[in-house]
């Protein structure tokens, strides 16, 4: 009986099970209940969790494929913004922000604005346990045209980008708004926000002089604290685009180094993050993809080349690939491809396998907007949780572990 158990046993048996068991067994009794509530047990199942799902959404619904089947089963999740909420169904869009730690920051709105009072929803969730948060509305840095007394300043309309992560210094989870204003002479300014879960609350970052947001509706790629963008210099530079992070510990931008070695001329720069680390892809013209992973954060010298993908492997053309996780044995590694033409915006999963250097698509997927990996926990999304996890052997495939 589980109840004969010391607590401490208890607590390593189940800290290493599915979110979805520890659900199940909650309701058995109070004792088990209390366990699987107290912060120490979702501290330690969070560091030993080994499941983690992919988050699908297409349109309005958000699914969950499980890994590593993908196909086999696919649920439909009931997120905060489902069909009963009139201010969602009048919007009808919604976009993946980021996961961490098994949470998931969802947006219901737009994401290029004209009033500054447009509906932005931002929600703070949990699909394994269903539990959320709202963020407080926060209003857009849009100046209104008939209170303008220069034309010139008057707004076209403001784009935001989003990123969330957690601090691991202070235990809060936040969520950084980068508002991108433009006026007539499409020139733009920055405005920065950055949300506390801990005190529920906004503050005022100083603006980003120095550059601006590459791709306009990119979502912020979390890796060790910090949220990462691809920037373009906005005077000047030798470098037509760079990776740039938001340090969530220090509250600060700053660039992060690039292989020396990586040829500059003729290239486009995505970032990605592959089992905890930053991984960057580099397209030459849709004709070549290299895919390079930081083993080391911060250090230049630790970027390492995991493969090149050559535009004879794809069916069609592909103009952005992002890696998302490894296969279970880590020989493979599975991608996001995304196609557009004409018709539209194609997305799809590609499996690729490091030895034998084959690509095969994943079939029986529903067409998707976005795709993000969740890991499995019991973190709500009201309180901060200790980040200590264990670091992964990298040279150990046997032991390998993903964080997201």
């Amino acid at each position: 009986m589980a109840a004969d158990l010391p607590p401490e046993l208890l607590r390593k048996i189940f800290s290493r099970l599915a979110v979805q068991s520890l659900l199940r067994f909650r309701t058995i009794s109070k004792s088990l209940k209390s366990l699987m509530d107290s912060h120490k047990f979702i501290n330690l199942h969070l560091k030993n969790s080994l499941n983690f799902n992919l988050i699908l959404q297409s349109n309005t619904k958000l699914y969950e494929l499980n890994f590593p089947s993908l196909t086999k089963f696919i649920i439909e999740l009931n997120h905060p913004f489902n069909s009963n909420n009139d201010s969602f169904t009048r919007n009808s869009t919604m976009a993946l922000i980021g996961s961490c730690n098994g949470l998931v920051a969802i947006s219901n709105g737009k994401t290029a604005f004209k009033h500054p009072d447009d509906a932005n929803e931002i929600t703070i969730w949990n699909p394994n346990t269903g539990k959320h948060r709202i963020i407080p509305s926060l209003p857009l840095p849009i100046p209104n045209i008939l209170e303008s007394d220069n034309i010139d300043r008057v707004a076209l309309c403001t784009v935001c980008v989003h990123g969330f992560g957690f601090d691991p210094l202070s235990g809060d989870y936040k969520l950084l708004r980068i508002s991108l204003l433009s006026d007539i002479h499409y020139s733009f300014e920055s405005h920065v926000r950055l949300f506390s879960l801990k005190t529920n609350s906004w503050k005022i970052i100083p603006s980003m002089p120095l550059y601006n947001i590459y791709y306009a509706h990119a979502m912020g790629i979390f890796v060790e604290n910090s949220l990462h963008w691809i920037m373009t210099p906005k005077i000047g530079g030798s470098d037509p685009c760079l990776i740039v992070a938001f340090n969530l510990t220090l509250e600060i931008f700053n660039v992060v180094p690039l292989p020396e070695e990586v040829n500059r001329e003729s290239f486009e720069i995505n970032v990605a993050v592959l089992e905890g680390c930053l991984c960057m892809i580099l397209n030459y013209r849709n004709t070549e993809f290299d895919v390079w992973v930081m083993k080391e954060y911060g250090s230049r010298d630790s970027w390492c080349k995991l493969f090149t993908l050559m535009e004879p492997c794809f069916l069609v053309d592909l103009e952005i690939l992002r890696p998302l996780c490894y296969s279970s044995d880590g020989s493979k590694v599975l991608l996001e491809g995304i196609h557009v033409s004409s018709e539209g915006t194609n997305r799809n999963l590609i499996w690729y396998d490091l030895k034998s250097e084959q690509v095969s698509f994943v079939k029986g997927i529903p067409n998707f907007n976005g795709i993000i990996v969740c890991v499995g926990s019991l973190v709500p999304p009201s309180f901060p949780v200790d980040n200590s996890r264990k670091k992964e052997n990298h040279t150990s495939k046997s032991k390998k572990r993903y964080f997201y």
